[in-house]
């Protein structure tokens, strides 16, 4: 009888090796980074989806910092009409 090993389970020397992911750098920070306002539309659609949601940092790379002040413009935003709840 054959004995099946779990390491391997036919992909190869890929299955092994840790996949590398380049860390991506804030878009807000640096000397010519953009400002996060409110009435700043464009940039803030940027950052919501087709649906109207906020995109998670982990997509967009934003730090924590900003990521939380965006959240706070996109809110503004809606509240005053200038972006949408929701997309249908």
């Amino acid at each position: 009888m054959e004995s099946h090993s779990a390491a391997g389970s036919g992909r190869g020397a890929a299955a092994r090796r840790p996949f590398f992911r380049r860390r991506k750098s804030c878009p807000f920070s640096g000397p010519n980074a953009p400002k996060i306002d409110y009435k700043d539309v464009k940039l803030l659609q940027r950052f919501i989806s087709e649906r109207g949601k906020i995109v998670p940092s982990r997509i967009t790379a934003v730090s924590t910092k900003r990521q939380r002040e965006l959240a706070q413009a996109i809110k503004r935003a809606r509240f005053l009409g200038l972006l949408p709840y929701m997309v249908k």
